[in-house]
Order: structure tokens, then sequence, then C-alpha cells
């Protein structure tokens, strides 16, 4: 027999959850920066296993797609193609810009003040 949650419990929960649905899109970027900077040059696939792990989000492949083009057309990740050496197709690799690093450090010293 398995106990169910308590009222606090399940308050709690539907708390989180709503935090997530208002501030998920916000943190992504974040997540996704940090990512790329902890690990890029790094291919968009990778990003999005990445980001999986990291946050146990889903983020899928259109959203991911469009969400690292429009921080590269915001000037914060650097698009490179490369040509992968197995089968000579090129291949996307992405990394943070110079105002990228700076705009990450910015972010996570809010989140660290508030923290």
């Amino acid at each position: 027999m398995t106990s169910r949650p308590s009222e606090a419990t399940e308050w709690l929960d539907e708390l989180v959850i709503g935090w997530v649905e208002v501030h998920k899109k916000s943190m992504t970027t974040v997540v996704l920066l940090r990512i790329v900077a902890e690990h890029g040059p790094v291919p968009a696939a990778t990003i999005g296993t990445h980001y999986t792990r990291r946050t146990g989000w889903t983020l899928n492949e259109r959203g991911l797609y469009r969400t690292l083009k429009r921080l590269t057309g915001s000037g914060l990740l650097h698009l490179e193609q490369v040509r992968v050496a197995r089968t000579g197709l090129p291949r996307h690799d992405y990394r943070l810009t110079d105002l990228g690093e700076r705009y990450l450090e910015r972010l996570e010293g809010v989140l660290d003040s508030v923290g």
C-alpha cells in the first residue's frame, strides 16, 4: 500500500510546476549558454542531450534550434560549420561569443545575488 502525499507536498508540487511553466523559457537561455560555455564548440544535438540531463525538462528539436538561432542572432553564440570526418557532411557547432560570455556572467551574477 502506497501512502498518499500530504496536502503540503501536493501544494509544493503545484507551486514548483507553476514556477517552471512561467520561467522555463527564460531559464532555458541560461542553461543553454552554460552548456555551450562548458562544452563548446558543441553541436546542437549534444546541447539538447546535456539540457535534458541537467534540467529533466524536454525541449523538442524545433524549440532547441529556434532558441539557438535566436541566441546566435543576438550575438551571444557563434555558429560554425564543421565538416564531419566520417561523412564529409557539415555539422553546426556553437560556441559563446565574447558578448555571450559577458552576458552569461552577468545573468549568473544576478541569479547568485538573489540566491
